[in-house]
């Protein structure tokens, strides 16, 4: 089936975190999130949203830049959130058990080009784009799975500028 990218104007982190929450609230395990963007563009806080959304006691979530992955339980299932910038071959992906991730757990990646022929075939890609106004950012979130048609229905500019809670 073939959709339209949404995009979404976020305005503030408010509107970042507003947006995770929202999202998290339609993540299985087997869900894999592709974030992409420069450095600084908000795909480190937006994954970080998500896992403290999820958690029934927010913790502290930090950047798995040196770690690569960062495992947490929550309470929608185990999420995995991967930093592939310093890797430098696929089977360094294999080797971390990401691969094996994408069916168990709800997996955050970030820098995912790296991935190449593993990526999955159905995973939700959010582009994150800095904008002139420093605390902007436009964001663009395609798929090509049908199960994310359904889920991500009232995820729009008109939603986003309500309550949290509308549309979703």
């Amino acid at each position: 089936m073939t959709h339209k990218p949404l995009k979404i104007l976020l305005k503030s982190e408010q509107d970042t975190a507003n947006l995770a929450h929202r999202l998290s609230r339609h993540l299985a395990p087997g869900d894999v999130v592709l974030l992409i963007g420069e450095i600084g563009a908000g795909k480190s806080f937006f994954a970080r949203s998500i896992i403290q959304f999820s958690q029934d006691i927010a913790e502290d979530v930090p950047s798995p830049t040196y770690t690569l992955v960062q495992t947490y339980t929550t309470r929608i299932g185990e999420i995995w959130h991967a930093d592939l910038y310093r890797l430098g071959a696929t089977d360094e992906i294999i080797e971390l058990g990401l691969t094996e991730a994408f069916q168990d757990a709800i997996c955050l990646v970030e820098w995912p080009a790296i991935l190449g022929t593993l990526t999955p075939r159905d995973a939700l890609t959010l582009t994150f784009k800095t904008m002139p106004d420093p605390n902007h950012r436009q964001l663009e979130m395609n798929w090509s799975g049908p199960s994310w048609d359904d889920r991500l229905a009232g995820f729009d500019q008109a939603a986003l500028d309500g309550s949290p809670q509308n549309g979703c």
